[in-house]
């Protein structure tokens, strides 16, 4: 699986990016369709959220499966977002199974 992860607005955390390389690699092995993960990494000041903001869009067949967390860090918005893509990715087996 490719992975491309971005800094927008902020510099770059090796603690995050290894936490989603690490979380996305748990999902890779679950789910072994994925093709490839865009992952953004932004900073928001004036937000009505916390401000750190994960965003991963992942590629498989079919359509793209998308999820976003607003945490307190960049490390707590990794793990919530992968527990959201998670849920979303055995969504999409269950239906590929059911046809």
């Amino acid at each position: 699986m490719k992975v491309n992860i971005q800094f927008i607005n902020t510099e770059h955390y090796p603690i995050a990016e290894g936490i989603i390389n690490k979380k996305l690699d748990n999902l890779k092995r679950k789910f072994d369709w994925i093709i490839s993960a865009d992952v953004f990494f932004k900073s928001e000041k004036e937000t009505k959220g916390k401000g750190w903001i994960c965003e991963v869009k992942i590629s498989l067949p079919g359509p793209q499966i998308h999820a976003t967390c607003d945490e307190a860090s960049f490390e707590a918005a990794a793990a919530g977002v992968s527990e959201d893509l998670e849920i979303q990715l055995k969504k999409r087996k269950d239906e590929l199974v059911a046809h």
